[in-house]
């Protein structure tokens, strides 16, 4: 099946007649996403033609879902600007946000995630790239063709590049669906309600976590495993080599004395029973290990190699 994302749901992209917003508007279409619009108060009424479909462009969130239904909203809008559109969004009454809108003000995201939650908004990110359900759509800006088929896994991710190497290096067992949550300090969607979603949807047979230093939210999905999944979890931790105080790639990769640190997310993923990888191809053999695949390439049958060896990242 598929979590937040199916074949059925309807999309509209605010931000869509930006450069970004058309380019990944054509990506999605091309995945099998149904765009239903795009959202520009000032390009209201006019319909834009990508490569050969035709999208109506709307003036309000409000607008665009009373015309056509929709239940998923792509956010493109720039920083200053996206504060508003999720706002707009969660007003309208929309399912699911997903917020692909990088360096938005903590403060600014702290006021819309607090919006949304009393509108019943699902928001994914900000900073994000998105969820993609295999075979069925794409929201965001997740390549389609990493990993074309469905499959048995669901990878929930803070990191954007991890998720698009996780995917190209599980391709041949595939996904369920794949979740980048984003890496600012505050997002909406959270390990754990991936982790839940994974544990309810019945075509999931494993769950890939990818975590990076920063935070405690990776402590914290290994407390909720230890008591609520049932579903075999493996685990890849991003910045053992990380110096303290020295942000690093996302804005909440930070380590601050002792927290937040790699190797305690490490030890408390393992102590929940999670396998962490010491690389993301590690990681990948881990998965075959516990599934029974072996890689591909390996026509000894091997099944992936000790999570204890090699090289941390």
């Amino acid at each position: 099946m598929a979590i937040f994302l199916t074949k059925e749901s309807k999309v509209l992209v605010q931000g869509m007649t930006g450069a970004e917003g058309m380019k990944h508007t054509r990506r999605m279409l091309a995945a099998g996403t149904r765009i239903v619009g795009g959202v520009n108060p000032r390009k209201a009424g006019r319909k834009v033609d990508l490569d050969g479909t035709e999208i109506p462009v709307f003036g309000s969130v409000r607008e665009g879902m009373d015309a056509t239904g929709a239940d998923v909203t792509v956010v493109f809008v720039p920083p200053p600007f996206a504060k508003a559109a999720v706002i707009e969004a969660a007003d309208a009454g929309i399912g699911l946000a997903v917020v692909i809108t990088e360096g938005i003000p903590v403060h600014d995201a702290v006021a819309f995630h607090a919006h949304a939650r009393t509108r019943g908004t699902r928001i994914i990110g900000p900073n994000c790239p998105g969820v993609i359900t295999p075979g069925q759509s794409n929201a965001g800006i997740i390549p389609a063709d990493i990993a074309p088929r469905p499959g048995r896994i669901g990878l929930v991710s803070k990191s954007g590049t991890l998720t698009y190497q996780l995917m190209h290096e599980l391709r041949d067992i595939g996904f369920t669906s794949a979740v980048g949550i984003g890496g600012d300090p505050v997002i909406g969607t959270t390990h754990i309600d991936c982790l839940t979603a994974f544990e309810n949807d019945p075509e999931t047979e494993l769950i890939v976590l990818i975590g990076e230093i920063g935070g405690d939210a990776e402590e914290r999905a290994a407390a909720y495993v230890t008591q609520h999944i049932t579903k075999p979890v493996i685990g890849y931790i991003a910045g053992f080599t990380a110096p303290e105080g020295k942000t690093m790639g996302h804005a909440g990769a930070i380590v601050s004395g002792s927290s937040g640190t790699a190797e305690a997310k490490q030890k408390a993923l393992e102590a929940a029973g999670v396998p962490v990888g010491a690389t993301p191809t590690e990681t990948a053999g881990l998965v075959r290990q516990k599934l029974g695949i072996p890689s591909p390439s390996d026509t000894s049958g091997s099944q992936g190699t000790s999570a204890s060896s090699g090289a941390r990242s």
